[in-house]
């Protein structure tokens, strides 16, 4: 299954915590991070909230060597995260931040002068979320980039203006970091640690670290599951209560967590976070841009992946629309075995998808879509749903087009989540528009067709009829923005509901 000599049978899973490597047997393998905090640690400035890795109350910094060998930090949510994949890594918590500069933080100072807290439950996790964001920028964010670092931090006191202003005043102050060479050290003898293998009460963890290891133990194993963010899964055991068996955890092989760009395609490493994902795709095309901003919290996108996104299906996650308008294809692979399938006929059914026994996800790839001579193509990608930051989606809609030098339709593909049991293109929509001229007269006399491709379901987040019409209203806007001139005064601007307000 493993390398002789590469794995270790139920070593204690170690990480970096309190200044030194720790060494912990889980209690279960699925005990959460949180859990281990509050009832084992007694740590209690972790929060706990919703439990589903929405509020933010619990969220911590995990830190990790990037490849440069650098101490890379990043916020996630403690409630989701299962125990075991801090192995390898180092945890901060709000109560390290005096440990780390002999006194209260920056940060925290801010918090207080500027009177950023008010019933102080959700406080912890606000300024752990801020730290991180002021540990990996030397100067202070702007406006925008501050309240993407909160957008999984919910706060019903402040109304987040002090907050904004706390972080603008500590960047003010004299800036303090802290000694990281001994965090560094201590992260690299964990690199070397062989792989783990851990048992408990008849629940068994892997963490492969080559894809050949992950192979054949998924050949072993084939009913086990994979994981990485736990961003969903976590939810299966804090929500559901479900009995996960054996879980195979992917994130420390390296080969899933590599970009690679060519002539004429992105790959994207399975592994590959939802935040490196992204930002590799608007690199690609600036269509991603809305999308990327509201697909989920910062905490969700440090903590997830792209192949994640995709394997778990759900009909209402946000990156397969877009990936499927952008004609992406899924490396896959059983054993020795590799293959390669458009993601478009990925998804079957609800919650089934083509993957045969044993095989999963390797990587990603989006073709980079360049224009003849006589072509322009056009790609977008909205949300629309309730709260602007960190809500799921009531329609997603995904748009590609390219035109011929007759202003004629020579492809297009339109693709929604949530409109149906799997996320779907509109073929009839698309084929009523097929070799047409690119006309608003000529959408307005195609949209009907939409309601041959989906019966959306009527539910707590919107009506069938208020799905179709927002359908509908969405392909409009992407035919207007089409329309717009790049560079020009004219450009399309995505502003916040709360700017307006």
């Amino acid at each position: 299954m493993f390398p002789a000599n590469s794995v270790q049978h139920n070593r204690p899973v170690r990480f970096y915590f309190r200044q030194e490597i720790c060494e912990i047997i889980p209690s279960h393998t699925t005990q959460t991070v949180l859990q281990f905090l509050r009832e084992s640690c007694r740590a209690t400035g972790t929060k706990e909230g919703c439990g589903e890795g929405d509020c933010g109350a619990c969220t911590v910094v995990i830190g990790k060597l990037d490849e440069q060998n650098q101490l890379h930090l990043e916020a996630v949510n403690a409630c989701i995260q299962f125990l075991p994949t801090l192995d390898g890594c180092a945890l901060f918590t709000i109560e390290d931040l005096q440990n780390l500069s002999d006194d209260l933080h920056p940060i925290q100072h801010a918090m207080i002068t500027a009177h950023g807290s008010q019933c102080g439950f959700c406080t912890p996790g606000i300024i752990m979320s801020l730290w991180a964001m002021y540990e990996n920028s030397a100067s202070c964010p702007n406006e925008e980039q501050i309240l993407d670092a909160l957008s999984g931090n919910l706060c019903r006191c402040t109304g987040y203006r002090p907050i904004i202003d706390a972080v603008k005043l500590a960047y003010e102050s004299p800036r303090v970091t802290f000694d990281k060479a001994k965090i560094i050290d201590a992260l690299q003898c964990l690199q070397a640690l062989p792989s783990l293998v851990l048992m408990v009460k008849d629940q068994q963890f892997f963490i492969p670290k080559t894809l050949e290891a992950l192979a054949e133990l998924y050949k072993t194993y084939p009913n086990a599951r994979l994981l990485s963010g736990s961003t969903d899964i976590g939810l299966w055991v804090t929500k559901q209560h479900r009995q996960l068996d054996n879980l195979i955890f992917i994130n420390h092989i390296l080969a899933l967590k590599t970009i690679n760009n060519t002539a004429d395609y992105v790959e994207i490493g399975a592994g590959v976070s939802l935040q490196d994902a992204f930002t590799a795709l608007i690199a690609q095309n600036s269509g991603w841009q809305e999308l990327a901003r509201r697909f989920a919290s910062k905490q969700i996108k440090n903590a997830g992946t792209l192949g994640g996104n995709i394997a778990n299906g759900s009909p209402i996650g946000d990156s397969m629309p877009a990936l499927i308008a952008q004609s992406a294809k899924l490396v896959l692979r059983c054993g020795e075995q590799v293959r390669k399938l458009a993601l478009d006929e990925f998804y079957i059914a609800y919650q089934k998808n083509a993957l045969q026994p044993s095989e999963f996800i390797t990587a990603i790839q989006v073709p980079n879509h360049q224009n003849l001579p006589d072509e322009l193509s056009y790609f977008a990608t909205y949300k629309v749903a309730k709260r602007f930051d960190a809500d799921i989606s009531a329609v997603c809609g995904a748009y590609f087009v390219k035109l011929d030098k007759q202003n004629k339709v020579s492809e297009i593909r339109i693709v929604y989540g949530g409109m149906a049991e799997i996320p779907k293109r509109a073929k009839h929509l698309e084929a009523a528009l097929h070799n047409q001229e690119w006309l608003e007269a000529n959408i307005d006399n195609a949209l009907s067709k939409i309601e041959q491709d989906f019966s959306p379901l009527t539910d707590g987040r919107a009506s069938e009829h208020y799905r179709l019409l927002v359908a509908k209203n969405l392909l409009k806007r992407f035919y207007f923005e089409s329309q717009v001139i790049v560079g020009t005064t004219n450009e399309p601007k995505l502003i916040r509901l709360t700017q307006i307000a």
